[in-house]
């Protein structure tokens, strides 16, 4: 900020150095079938059966006479049969479909044949025809095997989380600009270099969180797991430390900025994994 920048790695530099590294540890220690485990080969708790049931009961109520629900319902009030967690979803995943759109269809056919019908200015625009065959050829692809279809899902998700992360450092930037629009001697730059320090910061935090995790899985020590979170908790106060020392403004207002920065910045990833996440789907 005072112009001595010669003697300081390049910003840009650091942070492209910095998440290569980040992401390379990342993708070594989790892998998408390691991050969801899905135990889907064990028998439903009493209540979940008692909930199954009950759904099914409703699927009948509205298709009275779908031989397929009368059969699992049949089954699913067999006391001296288990069902398996993974019967169900495969039951669920053949009757009613994956759905990410709010409506349900087994075909191509049954959705172009439910369009006709409807008048001209009720039917679906381009994007929502595109968004319902993705979901159907989704449906029909995992159908038999729902599992598979949530771990490659997760791993496109997590693949992609790289680039939520690019798309998020000039947003939080704008967010520190708007919490600091009084404050002109800061330009938009300013906040993207504050930004680029943090998020570097914040990947040589997680880097030794995730190594004393990994030394915890080897050694059984389970203090390490508070100095974890320890240490992540750390970096919201580093966060606090670095707004009071960069904008040079008093300890009471600079904790009702850091606060706003943190609300506003929280419910800006969840907007950009939600999008990362229903991009991951359509393109799955």
């Amino acid at each position: 900020m005072i112009g001595r920048r010669a003697s300081y790695l390049h910003p840009i530099k650091m942070y492209v150095f910095s998440s290569a590294i980040f992401f390379l540890l990342f993708f070594s220690l989790f892998k998408p079938e390691d991050g969801i485990k899905l135990n889907v080969n064990i028998p439903l708790e009493k209540n979940e059966r008692i909930e199954y049931i009950h759904s099914l009961e409703k699927k009948l109520q509205k298709d009275t006479g779908n031989i397929k629900i009368k059969e699992a319902l049949a089954v699913a009030k067999d006391t001296t049969k288990e069902i398996m967690i993974s019967e169900m979803l495969k039951g669920e995943t053949k009757e009613g479909g994956l759905s990410f759109t709010g409506s349900k269809y087994k075909s191509f056919s049954e959705y172009d044949s439910v369009e006709k019908t409807l008048p001209p200015d009720k039917r679906d625009g381009w994007i929502m025809r595109r968004l319902q065959k993705k979901q159907i050829e989704i449906d029909e692809k995992y159908r038999e095997n729902p599992d598979e279809g949530v771990k490659k899902l997760a791993e496109s998700v997590l693949h992609r989380l790289p680039y939520m992360l690019f798309v998020s450092l000039p947003l939080f930037a704008w967010i520190l600009k708007m919490v600091y629009f009084r404050r002109k001697q800061f330009y938009y730059a300013d906040h993207g270099v504050f930004t680029i320090h943090l998020y570097v910061f914040t990947f040589l935090l997680l880097m030794v969180i995730f190594g004393l995790n990994k030394l915890e899985n080897l050694t059984g020590w389970g203090f390490l797991s508070i100095v974890s979170v320890i240490l992540f908790l750390g970096l919201f106060f580093y966060l606090y430390k670095a707004m009071r020392k960069f904008y040079g403004q008093r300890r009471g207002k600079t904790i009702l900025k850091f606060i706003l920065v943190s609300s506003l910045s929280l419910l800006m990833m969840i907007i950009l994994f939600t999008l990362f996440m229903f991009f991951s789907a359509v393109t799955l």
